[in-house]
């Protein structure tokens, strides 16, 4: 079985200092990646405003491009609908210079109600962000890719278009779980696939993902695939709401096992729901309770 891959993801609600120090401190302990969520306030559920502040994603990214050298750094997942893809893709290509080729863009059709409400953002229902995402898509690959790029689509026109690529192909991550077409676009545009998930989930969704790429003719092993949960090390498992692996640290050695048999490239550690030394608590436990028994 493949070494699996780990990623730290850090909380935007800390201090400019704390993810600095905090991502120094996962890549000196030998994590894989450090991710960044791309939100601009707290999750209410609603269009309700929260007080929340969250720093920006692709700020983060530029910063810890020249803070941390070694680890793979990615967006966990940017909205579609917050960019237009040409400037994003100005961005992506600047931050992958800054990082010495190490960024994945990872890209979704956007969800969060409050922050479009909020910031008079266009979000539209489901099969309106799923054709924005695509054809958004359209315009990152082939700005990222292509040494010209026309794109005629009712979100998004560019037209003969050169490229703002910085040399590398820059992985294009897609954040996705919807069977009948989500899916179906990560096998057409993604170099990765992202969902938070369970490991009977993850297998579903997987196999799903290799039906889509079997329509189309693309190898699904072309398609590196990671997932995320909140880990509780020392909770309780029956208790554990959904998005939540709890139990002893045998327990989470367990699942993770499980994620691993199903295919999983990257288990992502999420440290989003506290303080900068709450993350560092559970990113150290994690790596010195947990990452040997993976090996």
């Amino acid at each position: 079985m493949a070494e699996l891959a780990v990623g730290a993801w850090l909380g935007t609600t800390w201090s400019a200092g704390d993810i600095v120090a905090v991502a120094r401190e996962v890549e000196a302990a030998g994590y894989d990646g450090i991710w960044v969520a791309d939100h601009f306030m707290g999750n209410t559920g609603t269009e309700e405003r929260s007080d929340t502040r969250m720093r920006e994603c692709f700020g983060v990214l530029a910063g810890l491009a020249t803070a941390v050298p070694r680890v793979r750094l990615g967006s966990l997942v940017a909205s579609m609908t917050y960019r237009h893809p040409a400037v994003l893709a100005a961005t992506a290509a600047t931050i992958d210079d800054l990082s010495g080729g190490r960024l994945v863009l990872g890209m979704g059709a956007g969800w969060q109600l409050n922050e479009h409400a909020a910031y008079g953002i266009a979000l539209g229902p489901v099969r309106e962000r799923i054709d924005r995402l695509e054809e958004g898509l359209a315009v990152l690959d082939g700005l990222l890719r292509n040494p010209r790029t026309t794109v005629a689509g009712t979100h998004y026109a560019v037209t003969d278009a050169p490229p703002v690529t910085s040399g590398r192909r820059i992985p294009l991550m897609l954040g996705a779980s919807g069977e009948q077409r989500m899916l179906g676009v990560v096998a057409r545009y993604a170099d990765e696939w992202n969902c938070w998930s369970t490991p009977e989930v993850f297998a579903h969704k997987s196999a799903v993902l290799d039906e889509h790429c079997a329509r189309i003719g693309r190898d699904p092993r072309t398609i590196r695939r990671s997932t995320q949960a909140v880990l509780q090390i020392d909770g309780s498992a029956a208790d554990a709401p959904a998005g939540v692996v709890a139990g002893s640290v045998a327990e989470i050695v367990d699942v993770i096992g499980r994620w691993r048999e199903a295919g999983l490239d990257e288990l992502i550690v999420p440290a989003i729901r506290g303080t900068a030394d709450q993350g560092r608590e559970l990113f150290g436990r994690f790596h010195t309770e947990i990452r040997p028994q993976l090996d």
